[in-house]
């Protein structure tokens, strides 16, 4: 079988929940003896030229890329979509609904199978401003119309594409990634200034629909003795939301910020950890979250559907979204109550292994794959492109025109109109 991949960044994987569910994904489907071609950023690999290059089995195919908020990842989609109509591929497989955008020109112009997986509703997420979340959100409509299957991450996103669509999404959740061995001395930690067991930690892309700026004024109100605030990870597009957040700590000396972590580093801080935090208003299926259950680390996390659905009441603890005193009250009960939360830890370590594994999400998209090349396999009609009026999102007309004069024909005809 032959695999194109649209929508990763790159790999190996640095950061981004995406660029790890493909390393993950498509080095164990790859060692399977099929052939995957990633389409990368030039942004991401640093080439300067379109460069080939190989990790774990997967062809990487850096391609060029403008470095412009958004545009990125808009020419390397389209840039890719538009290769995937030259290799003769069995499938195209999609990540992310912006990039899905482009579904329709392997469509049109191959016999390759469509297959596009939502990490997230990203037309949501708040550092996207109103043009690029109405375009992200024709890439939702764009997917449900032209992909011959569309993948979900969660029981959430399952349930929003069939009642705002009525189509019937495959569930194939995330796993942790694989973690490096780490240094039991605590030796980067200790240069920061940390002390084992003695901080809590929150991990992801410093963007406001994780609440970063949240935790930090809980843990200011909370003001706990002896322990540090640890920020892990880098932007994301969003320089001036991280310079509020600098302007926020500048008064306070425990609240550290690591920057984006990878290997042993990572797996170090995260190990180390008292109690593991993530207060996002918006998620997928988050592979933070997910790692710090799966190494042990006590949870707190926002109420929002996707992190009931991963810790409900017996894997950890859950505050109203949004709330910060609500969340000053949880990590006073977290710090305070130690023997619970190890076994809340213990309860989530074990529900990960038993339902998040990287194998049989790789078997499972397999099966995917091979359903739709079956070759008595009857294709449904398209649905219509939008279900329901009160969901309609259309992107105004002079942006898509702007659009094609960048990108011809993304908007062929008027399907987008239907």
């Amino acid at each position: 079988m032959k695999i194109a991949v649209i929508g990763a960044k790159g790999l190996p994987a640095k950061q981004g929940g995406i660029e790890h569910h493909c390393e993950e994904l498509y080095s164990r489907i790859a060692g399977q003896e099929h052939s995957v071609d990633l389409f990368a950023r030039s942004s991401y690999t640093g080439s300067i030229a379109i460069d080939k290059y190989n990790i774990n089995g997967v062809r990487v195919i850096s391609l060029p890329c403008l470095q412009v908020k958004g545009m990125d990842a808009l020419l390397s989609s389209a840039l890719g979509a538009i290769a995937s109509t030259g290799g003769s591929y069995d499938i195209v497989h999609f990540h992310a609904l912006g990039p899905a955008l482009f579904t329709w020109l392997p469509k049109v112009a191959t016999t390759s199978k469509i297959v596009v997986t939502c990490h997230g509703l990203d037309w949501r997420r708040a550092k996207w401003s109103k043009a690029s979340s109405e375009l992200i959100h024709l890439g939702e409509r764009a997917a449900v119309r032209f992909a011959n299957q569309l993948i979900v991450v969660s029981e959430e996103l399952k349930s929003y594409f069939t009642q705002t669509y009525g189509i019937n999404a495959e569930y194939i959740p995330n796993a942790p990634s694989s973690f490096a061995e780490s240094d039991p001395n605590f030796q980067y930690g200790s240069s920061l200034g940390l002390s084992s067991g003695k901080y809590i930690v929150f991990m992801g892309r410093l963007v406001p629909e994780k609440l970063p700026d949240l935790l930090i004024r809980a843990f200011q109100t909370l003001k706990p003795d002896g322990v540090k605030l640890v920020l892990v990870g880098g932007t994301s597009d969003t320089g001036e939301y991280t310079s509020k957040l600098l302007r926020l700590v500048a008064d306070s000396p425990d609240v550290v910020f690591t920057g984006e972590l990878n290997g042993s580093r990572l797996a170090e801080i995260l190990r180390h950890a008292k109690l593991f935090v993530l207060p996002s208003e918006i998620e997928g299926l988050p592979l933070a979250l997910l790692e710090a259950m799966q190494e042990g680390i006590p949870v707190l996390a926002s109420n929002i559907p996707v992190h009931e659905q991963l810790i409900g009441k017996q894997r950890g603890m859950i505050f109203p979204v949004g709330d910060v005193n609500a969340c000053v009250r949880s990590l006073d009960w977290a710090l305070h109550h130690p023997q619970e939360l190890a076994l809340m830890a213990k309860k989530a370590q074990e529900h990960i292994k038993a339902h998040h594994n990287w194998d049989e999400i790789a078997s499972n998209t397999l099966e995917v794959y091979n359903q739709l090349l079956e070759p008595d396999r009857v294709e449904e009609e398209p649905l219509p492109l939008i279900a329901q009026k009160d969901i309609e999102h259309p992107l105004p007309n002079r942006a898509r025109q702007r659009i094609n004069k960048i990108f011809p024909l993304t908007f062929p005809g008027n399907w987008h109109d239907n």
